[in-house]
């Protein structure tokens, strides 16, 4: 038997009402016996729903064309996929008209400021400059991971927790300098932020002097500093101090470092033998000796230890050239000094010590030997304001 097409409703009348039911919405055809699906028919590729046109594929030269232009790392080649694509798309009827222009137009620009840039060299300062940064931020650091030598800067301003620091050249502007470092050892478990601070305070200044043996060309304002490890990092293994030589108030520029590796034999004898002086100087007690006696008269006997054996030092070395007699001058003022503070040191009370006091203060040579420094290639003027021992 064979199906029959189903019959369609009978009109309305003219001039009257519609019928309840109205017209059946149009759908698409469907074959006796085959389901409905709504992507076309089985057996017919390109059946689309009933009541949409054909879709129309998108031209791959133009989307490359359009990809090429929004990159810019191949200018040409988007212009020529865009100028190729257009012809295609009109043959084949395709689609991507839009983005063959576009990519025409974004190519076209970017051709234009290639010229540009190689015309007045703005491409080689923008790569320098990407460089810079990729290598800038490849020295991000831990602070516990700067090594001796390297300078950095801290964007917490040398805060008391930092987690990262920049390594920087030297010749830069920079917020600090390290000069080594040290494992604490000797504490089964944390022995406390002050127990630590304090080791690193002298730990750290015996190694700030050996790495800045010339001191008078550590600039103004810039103070030995160190990295302490935390409660918390400490139950994590880290056991690392590190040292440095930081900037109290602003950026410094150059290196501080002068140790035996940068010094010159002389040059390193004459530190040796006079910096010590220098460094006892800033040990003064604060209190006056009308408060704490014993402890002045020890620091004065430390002083004369310090100035007797520098001018022991300087008599035991052949001194080059014009360095002979600046050194021999300031051996004498030595030996001056060396009698006025061994007064003040074996001062009886405090009153003796008070009368003895500036008389060895102005026997003690002010500059400690700036011409003998400057003929051996040394800093001869000592930085402006408070020096930077400890």
């Amino acid at each position: 038997m064979e199906p029959s097409q189903p019959t369609p409703p009978t009109p309305p009348p003219a001039g009257g009402p519609p019928q309840p039911g109205g017209w059946p919405a149009p759908g698409p055809y469907t074959s006796p016996g085959m389901p409905y699906t709504p992507h076309g028919q089985p057996g017919m590729p390109g059946a689309v729903p009933y009541g949409q046109p054909p879709r129309r594929s998108t031209n791959g030269l133009a989307i490359g064309s359009l990809v090429s232009g929004i990159v810019c790392c191949l200018p040409p080649l988007g212009l020529i996929l865009g100028l190729v694509a257009l012809p295609q798309i009109r043959k084949n009827e395709q689609a991507g008209k839009g983005l063959a222009i576009a990519g025409i137009t974004l190519s076209a620009l970017s051709c234009l400021l290639l010229v540009v840039g190689l015309a007045t060299g703005g491409i080689g300062s923008a790569w320098n400059g990407f460089q810079e940064g990729v290598d800038e931020a490849s020295r991000s650091t831990s602070p516990f991971s700067l090594r001796t030598g390297q300078c950095f800067t801290d964007e917490s301003g040398l805060e008391e927790y930092t987690t990262d620091v920049t390594i920087v050249d030297c010749a830069r502007p920079h917020d600090g300098e390290v000069t080594g470092g040290f494992k604490v050892t000797g504490f089964d478990k944390w022995p406390g932020e002050d127990a630590v601070d304090d080791l690193a305070q002298k730990r750290c200044e015996t190694i700030n002097t050996a790495y800045a043996m010339d001191t008078w060309a550590i600039p103004k304002d810039v103070w030995i500093y160190y990295y302490l490890p935390s409660g918390k990092s400490w139950r994590l293994g880290d056991r690392t101090v590190t040292c440095a030589f930081a900037a109290e108030k602003k950026p410094f520029s150059g290196s501080v470092r002068s140790d035996k590796t940068t010094l010159t034999l002389d040059q390193s004898f004459f530190l040796t033998a006079v910096n010590p002086i220098e460094t006892v100087t800033y040990r003064e007690p604060e209190d006056d000796p009308d408060e704490d006696f014993a402890a002045n008269k020890a620091w004065a006997g430390e002083l004369l230890e310090a100035i007797d054996a520098a001018h022991a030092g300087l008599g035991q070395h052949s001194w080059p050239g014009d360095s002979t007699a600046p050194v021999a001058a300031l051996r004498k003022e030595l030996a001056t000094a060396s009698a006025r503070w061994r007064e003040l040191a074996a001062a009886a009370d405090a009153d003796a010590y008070w009368e003895a006091y500036d008389g060895a203060w102005d026997a003690l040579p002010e500059d400690l030997g700036a011409d003998a420094r400057r003929a051996l290639g040394l800093t001869g003027t000592p930085p402006a304001g408070e020096g930077t021992q400890a």
